[in-house]
């Protein structure tokens, strides 16, 4: 039989399968990338069990759960339990505090003729050194700030740095009102763990410098982790420029097919429309107070007819009328703004191109 571990590094670094044996309550609150929940004990078994222990003590709630998880209780959740480690031959199992519960289930399996290792400290243990690996990061390594302006392709420019993050990526959100996407944001928890995983193969890389888009302290309603911002806002930035047009034709592409494609894809043709057409509505009017009664209606109006336009032929050629005015009136001066304000730590600006080489060229792993 493979040994317990609690070597977190290379488990993640590995991305082995991990069989995760907490109630569901537990893993919705939070858990790791691609890890099962095969709970020993549902949530009702767990409250019960919880209750028990407070007024008896342990062995009493130790007895509990054995009732409660027995007979063909029993027998389902050990049998999904073998399927998931006979598949999985490479994994381990953990619950919380890496002790009862995953010793049980490492017992049962053992005498079901499946011996599976677990891992020590479990998902406590494991979420404490991913919030030290972040913190430690945040430190000690050296980190270069992508910005420019709405819609100049600093996704693009990252998705095509082996070294960098991509943040508003692991939100689900793309960082404005306008950034939210079909699929609903990761828990705060989930966000930060695949952040952390995603740093530590990028240390383990061994880049010389790690890349991230400049983002405030907010990605939507996900909150970047307080270290990280504050390297960030320290960290030599590097601007992206592109042309008026470009930046439209992209926001196009992102904002309006992209968003569009993705409620389809999750929701069919008429309602998967209804939906985007109402999240794009939506962002409009969040922004509302910031560009006046008058702009405001301008913007609604030209934003229907780009949606009935869209609706009845599929053409989105009108959407480039708000998104226009949009840019040059309400998002650009905004980013001139900030842009101003951070000059001083400028490094590098350039198109697309010349980013990305001097991105690479100044984040390529160290020998």
């Amino acid at each position: 039989m493979r040994a317990d571990t609690a070597d977190f590094r290379s488990l993640f670094l590995s991305g082995v399968p991990m069989l995760d044996v907490r109630a569901p309550l537990e893993f919705t609150r939070g858990a790791f990338p691609g890890a099962v929940n095969l709970p020993l004990m549902d949530d009702a078994e767990r409250h019960a069990v919880g209750l028990c222990y407070a007024e008896k003590g342990q062995h009493a709630a130790i007895e509990l759960g054995h009732q409660l998880v027995s007979g063909e209780h029993k027998a389902a959740r050990v049998a999904a339990w073998s399927d998931f480690a006979r598949a999985h031959p490479d994994g381990y199992l953990y619950c919380f505090r890496g002790g009862l519960r995953s010793q049980l289930v490492q017992q049962w399996l053992h005498d079901a003729g499946v011996d599976y290792p677990r891992v020590t400290g479990g998902y406590k243990a494991m979420r404490a050194f991913l919030i030290a690996t972040l913190d430690a990061a945040a430190a000690g390594q050296q980190w270069l700030v992508l910005g420019g302006m709405t819609g100049s392709g600093k996704t693009d420019v990252l998705a095509d740095v082996p070294a960098a993050l991509d943040l508003e990526g692991h939100a689900r959100h793309r960082g404005s009102a306008f950034g939210r996407r079909a699929l609903a944001q990761p828990q705060q928890v989930d966000f930060e763990n695949a952040l952390a995983i995603d740093v530590l193969r990028r240390i383990d890389a061994r880049f010389r410098a790690l890349v991230v888009e400049d983002e405030g302290r907010f990605i939507g309603s996900r909150d970047v982790p307080q270290a990280l911002t504050q390297r960030m806002q320290a960290s030599p930035l590097v601007w992206l420029e592109a042309s008026f047009e470009e930046r439209v034709e992209r926001v196009l592409r992102d904002y309006v097919q992209g968003l569009a494609a993705e409620f389809i894809a999750g929701q069919g043709e008429g309602t998967g429309f209804d939906a985007y057409s109402a999240r794009l509505r939506d962002a409009m009017a969040a922004i509302s107070p910031r560009l006046g009664g008058a702009r405001y209606g301008k913007l609604s109006a030209l934003l229907e007819q780009a949606l009935a336009r869209q609706a009845g032929s599929g053409d989105v050629a009108l959407h480039r009328g708000w998104i226009e005015i949009l840019l040059r009136d309400y998002y650009d001066p905004m980013y001139a703004y900030q842009r101003a304000q951070r000059e001083p730590r400028i490094v590098f600006r350039g198109d697309r191109a010349e980013v990305t080489d001097w991105l690479l060229a100044h984040s390529a792993p160290q020998d």
